[in-house]
């Protein structure tokens, strides 16, 4: 899976490749841009996190939204959720920007992707246009929650990846 894992700043690796703590590129107003290592291959990525989360819960954990590029696999544009709670299997899980809603999402643990490259291409194209991204979704015990992302500083940290990762 192309897919990249997320908790926090550190990055969960599927495989035994030698992966490096990521380093700050840069801070965009709500978003950040970093890049590391993972074996002889560059990786970049921007994250963010919600400026209010709401939900009738008690307990929750990290929650970000994550756009990665990995240019050695010439994957770009891959955008991803982690929802700071095991997502419940099936459920619906939204985010809306704007007039768009995107609601084509796989599932797996505390984590959400599109299913495809042109869906991520739809997604961050929003991104760019939005100025507020909604992100809800329901948590494995029916806890439904609501997440709602700033996207200023969005472009300037995607262009700060698109530099240091090759994309033009």
């Amino acid at each position: 899976m192309k897919k990249i894992l997320f908790t926090g700043l550190l990055l969960l690796a599927s495989n035994a490749a030698a992966v490096e703590v990521p380093q700050l590129i840069g801070d965009y107003n709500d978003w950040s841009a970093y890049t590391f290592k993972e074996g002889k291959n560059t990786v970049c990525y921007i994250a963010s996190t919600p400026k209010r989360d709401e939900g009738n819960y008690t307990k929750r954990g990290d929650i970000y939204a994550v756009v990665t590029h990995r240019p050695a696999d010439k994957s770009f544009d891959v955008v991803n959720f982690v929802a700071g709670y095991y997502l419940k299997e099936h459920a619906k899980f939204t985010v809306k920007i704007g007039k768009e809603t995107f609601q084509n999402f796989y599932t797996d643990h505390d984590k959400a992707w599109t299913f495809n490259d042109e869906e991520d291409q739809k997604l961050v194209k929003a991104m760019f246009r939005g100025e507020r991204m909604i992100v809800e979704g329901t948590s494995n015990r029916g806890t439904e929650t609501k997440d709602t992302y700033s996207l200023k500083g969005f472009a300037k940290a995607y262009k700060a990846i698109n530099a240091k990762c090759g994309k033009k």
